[in-house]
C-alpha cells in the first residue's frame, strides 16, 4: 500500500508510520497504539484534496491528525488506516488586526494564533492545554476549551468560516469573513467538534476580541468541598463576572500546594479564579471577588505583580503533568456534570477510586460543571492501568446519570464512543450517522470514532 500510495501521489510525501503517528496523548496514558498503513504529509489544501481523493477512490480509511495533543484517542489509526498528517499546512493566509479577524490553515500551534494576536493589543481567548502542540484544526475538530471558555465560550465561538475537503477530494468553505452569516443550514457548527469524522478541515477563519487592559486571578482554599462548590454556585448565580472559575479538590490541591508561589498554603479545596477588564473594571471586579470569597474561604492568595500572576498561571498549566508525577501514569476522563452537582460527581469519582485501591484526582473548569477525573496507575502498571480504564468507564456512566455530558472539551474519539454508542436514543443515532453517511457515504472519514 505505501508503494501504491507514493506511486499515485508522486508530489506528495509519503511514508511509513512511525510511533508517534499511532497514539495522542491519551492514547499514552491508556498504554494504546494504533495500527497504520502509511502516513500522508500534505503541505497545502490542494494537496490534501489529492491525498483524499485518491485514499477515498481506493476505500481506505483516513485519519486526519493535528499535534496528537487530544485526549480521547481521536487520532490514533485503527484497522490500517492512512494517517493525514496536516501540521505541513502552517500558513496564515490573512492577519487583519483592523477586523479583529485571521485566517489560518489547520496545522498552525494555538500558541502562534495566541502570540500574534498579542501582539497587536488583541486576544484570541480559547485556551486548550498544550498550546504549542495542538494546532488550531485540531482544536476546531474538538470544539477545545479550557479555563477561559467560562466567559468567552469554546474554540467554536471563535470561528467565523471553515474550510474542508470531503468526500472524493471535494473542497468546501462554509461560513463567512462576516461574524453573522445565515445561509441556509449551519454547517460550520456541524463541523465544528466533528472530530475528523465528516471531512478534513484544512482552514479556518477566526474571530478575536480587544485584550483586556488588565486581568487578575485570585486563588481560594476552602476547609471543605461543600463550601468550595457552594462558592461556585454562588459565584455562577452572582454579578461578579469572572473570566475563569477552576478548581481542584484536596487529591489534585494538596500535593501540589508548596509549589503555589504563596507562603502558607493551607490544604483544602481550591478555586482559581480570574477577573479582567479596563483597569479600573478588573480593580473593581478583584475586590467584589475577594470579598464574596472571604466569607468562607480560609486563605486567599490574589497577586498583582506581572510575576507572582505569570507564575501562578504557570502552577495551574502545570497541574496535570505535576500531579502524574506524583501520582504515578493516569487515565483521565473528560466529563461536564450539572453545577449544582459538582460536589457529588467529585465524591463518586473518589469513591470509584478507593473500591478499585486507586488513587484518584479531579480537577477542571467548575463555572462549565466540566471536571477532570483522573485514576492514578503507579509506575504505569499493566493491571493497575486496567483497573483505571474500567474506572474511567464507570465515570462516564456516572456523568450520564446525573444527567450530563461523556466530554466537556476533549470530544468522544476512541475512548467514548462505546459509551456514546451505548447511550444514545435509536431516534438520534440514526440522525447522527444520516449527517456522516451525506458528508462521507464510505464511511471513511475517521471510522470508528465519535459517532455510534
Amino acid at each position: 500500500m505505501l508503494a501504491d500510495l507514493s506511486r499515485a501521489l508522486p508530489g506528495l510525501a509519503v511514508t511509513a508510520p512511525q510511533a508517534h503517528h499511532l497514539r495522542d496523548v491519551g492514547a499514552e496514558q491508556r498504554g494504546i497504539a494504533g495500527s497504520a498503513s502509511a502516513v500522508i504529509l500534505p503541505r497545502d489544501a490542494e494537496q490534501v484534496q489529492e491525498a483524499v481523493a485518491c485514499c477515498y477512490g481506493r476505500d481506505l480509511p483516513i485519519v486526519p491528525r493535528g499535534g496528537g495533543s487530544g485526549l480521547a484517542g481521536g487520532a490514533v489509526p485503527e484497522r490500517g488506516a492512512v494517517v493525514l498528517d496536516l501540521t505541513g499546512l502552517d500558513r496564515f493566509r490573512s492577519f487583519e488586526p483592523e477586523q479583529l479577524r485571521v485566517h489560518v490553515e489547520a496545522g498552525v500551534r494555538t500558541s502562534e494564533v495566541q502570540r500574534r494576536a498579542r501582539e497587536s493589543g488583541l486576544l484570541f481567548p480559547p485556551d486548550p492545554g498544550a498550546p504549542e502542540q495542538s494546532t488550531v484544526g485540531g482544536n476546531v475538530a474538538t470544539n477545545a476549551g479550557g479555563p477561559h471558555a467560562y466567559r468567552y465560550g469554546s474554540t467554536g465561538a471563535w470561528v467565523n468560516e471553515i474550510e474542508a475537503v470531503i468526500a472524493n477530494g471535494e473542497r468546501v468553505v462554509v461560513g463567512g469573513p462576516s461574524r453573522k452569516w445565515v445561509e441556509g443550514l449551519d454547517l460550520k457548527s456541524l463541523l465544528v467538534g466533528s472530530e475528523g469524522a465528516l471531512g478534513v478541515i484544512t482552514a479556518a477563519r477566526l474571530r478575536l476580541a480587544p485584550a483586556p487592559e488588565a486581568a487578575f486571578p485570585v486563588a481560594a482554599v476552602f476547609t471543605s468541598e461543600e463550601e468550595g462548590c457552594a462558592a461556585v454556585q454562588g459565584l455562577v448565580a452572582s454579578a461578579v463576572a469572572c473570566s475563569v472559575l477552576d478548581f481542584a479538590d484536596a487529591d489534585a490541591f494538596g500535593p501540589l500546594r508548596a509549589s503555589l508561589g504563596a507562603e502558607s498554603v493551607p490544604d483544602g479545596f481550591l478555586l482559581l479564579m480570574e477577573v479582567d477588564g479596563s483597569a479600573a473594571e478588573a480593580s473593581r471586579l478583584r475586590k467584589e471577588l475577594l470579598d464574596f470569597v472571604a466569607a468562607t474561604a480560609t486563605w486567599t492568595f490574589a497577586p498583582l505583580d506581572l510575576g507572582g500572576i505569570r507564575s501562578l498561571w504557570g502552577w495551574r498549566d502545570d497541574m496535570s503533568v505535576r500531579l502524574a508525577s506524583v501520582y504515578g501514569g493516569k487515565v483521565s476522563e473528560d466529563i461536564v456534570v450539572p453545577v449544582e452537582r459538582l460536589g457529588e460527581a467529585i465524591a463518586r469519582v473518589r469513591g470509584i477510586g478507593r473500591r478499585l485501591g486507586l488513587q484518584t484526582a479531579c480537577w477542571g473548569h467548575a463555572g462549565d460543571g466540566n471536571l477532570h477525573a483522573a485514576l492514578f496507575a503507579p509506575d504505569a502498571d499493566a493491571d493497575r492501568l486496567a483497573l483505571a480504564r474500567s474506572g474511567g468507564e464507570e465515570v462516564l456512566a456516572m456523568s450520564r446519570e446525573l444527567g450530563a455530558g461523556l466530554s466537556g472539551e476533549h470530544g468522544i474519539g476512541l475512548f467514548k464512543r462505546d459509551m456514546m454508542a451505548s447511550t444514545t436514543s435509536p431516534p438520534l443515532t440514526a440522525v447522527l450517522s444520516g449527517v456522516r453517511v451525506a458528508f462521507d457515504p464510505k464511511g471513511l472519514f475517521n471510522p470508528g470514532k465519535v459517532l455510534p
